[in-house]
Formats: structure tokens, sequence, C-alpha cells
């Protein structure tokens, strides 16, 4: 089977945030004013799009067990939620968000728990971080047009497990940081930091996936339990 250029795969990998994001930048007032409906339409639209793609995604998983990878995908996960907390709680207003009904949080809960991690880390992780290995290498290494080259000769299935230049690190870094609110883009960029850590430690994506599943419940916990909306 030939493999697709990394041109070619760009729509897959980006495809659930865009659908995510695009529904997410719909004003509430067209959807009646519910959180629930907003966010059953994206968990609709993004589920879609991550089926569809399904067949061009590299695996979740590593050289390395599937069980290590989840414990420290969680242990990452809870340091995760500190490192978010820490970095964000001096940016927001306590008492500029009022509480969720209970069926936007809980549709909420859903979509960031289950759906995000999956194709946020796909896209930044899977994608974004081993087209920039590929970049940087062929810019190292003298190739003309070097994006060119790993946009449209290489393919991302044939960069090894784990491997990063700390150009590619940081490029991933900050354009996972982007598609955050400014007020966030501190906790983010240490987040997006910390994910490439544990794709570089573990060599898979299964641990960056759990850990950004493991955060994302646990901030919404951490929200509800406190009552700073502000920060979910």
């Amino acid at each position: 089977m030939t493999k697709l250029r990394n041109r070619d795969l760009l729509l897959p990998y980006a495809l659930p945030f865009m659908a995510y994001l695009a529904i997410a930048s719909l004003p509430l007032s067209w959807l009646g004013d519910s959180q629930a409906a907003s966010y059953a339409l994206r968990i609709t639209a993004a589920a879609a799009a991550l089926y569809w793609g399904a067949r061009h995604y590299v695996s979740l998983l590593g050289p390395r067990s599937t069980a290590g990878s989840v414990g420290a995908g969680a242990l990452a996960g809870v340091i995760g939620i500190a490192l978010w907390l820490t970095l964000l709680l001096p940016f927001v207003d306590d008492n500029a968000a009022a509480p969720w009904p209970a069926a936007g949080f809980a549709l909420r809960l859903i979509a960031t728990s289950l759906l995000v991690p999956v194709f946020e880390e796909l896209l930044m992780r899977g994608y974004v971080l081993r087209v920039a290995v590929l970049w940087d290498r062929a810019r190292r290494a003298g190739v003309p047009d070097p994006l060119v080259a790993a946009m449209d000769r290489d393919s991302i299935e044939d960069v090894e497990p784990g491997a990063w230049t700390p150009l590619a690190v940081a490029i991933s870094t900050v354009l996972f940081a982007v598609g955050h609110t400014p007020a966030e883009w501190p906790a983010a960029c240490a987040y997006g930091a910390l994910m490439a850590g544990l794709w570089i430690v573990r060599r898979d994506l299964l641990s960056c996936v759990i850990a950004h599943a493991v955060t994302n419940a646990g901030l919404a916990l951490y929200v509800l339990q406190s009552g700073q909306w502000a920060l979910w």
C-alpha cells in the first residue's frame, strides 16, 4: 500500500479539530443559547471526522508496554492538572463565569475527556511534531526547500517512535497553545511541553491521550467542586 504524503494527510488529521472549533465558534444564540446543543454538535462532528480519517492515522501504541503507558499517562495527567491550575489561576477572574447547567456540563465533560484528547494528540503529537521533526532534519541536512520536502516527499509513518528535536517540540508546543485562549497560553505551552516529553519518554501516543484525558476530566471535576467556572 502506497504511503500518503504528509500534505495529503493534513486534512484527515486536522479535520476533527477544525470541525470541533468551527461549531464552538458559532454564536450560541443560533443554538437556542444551549451549551448542551453546542457540545452535542461538536461531539457528533468531531467523532464523524475521526471515523472518516481513522484509516490514515498512525498507531497510538509504541514499542513499550501498554500498561506502562496507561500508568505513565495517568500520572502525567495528574501533574498536568496541577501545572494547568498553577499557571492559569493568575489570569482568570473567579467571578467572570456562571455555573453550567447539568446537561451542558455532562456533554462538555464527555467531549473534553473522551474525544478532544484523541484528536488533539493525533494532530499535535501525531502529525505536527513528526512533520516538524522531518522538516528540521531536512533543514539541518541542507535539503533545498525543507518544508516542501517534509510535506511532499516524506511520511510521518517513517518517523521513529519518540523522535524529536528541540525546534520540533517548540513548534508543536506553540501551535498547541494557539488553539487555546490567550489567558491559557502559559499553561498550554507548559502542558504541550509536558505532552511532548511524554511522547519522548514513552515513545507512543497512548500515554499522551491518557494524560490529556485525565487532565481534562480532573479539571472539570475541580471546577465543579470549587465553583471556579472561569477556569473552564
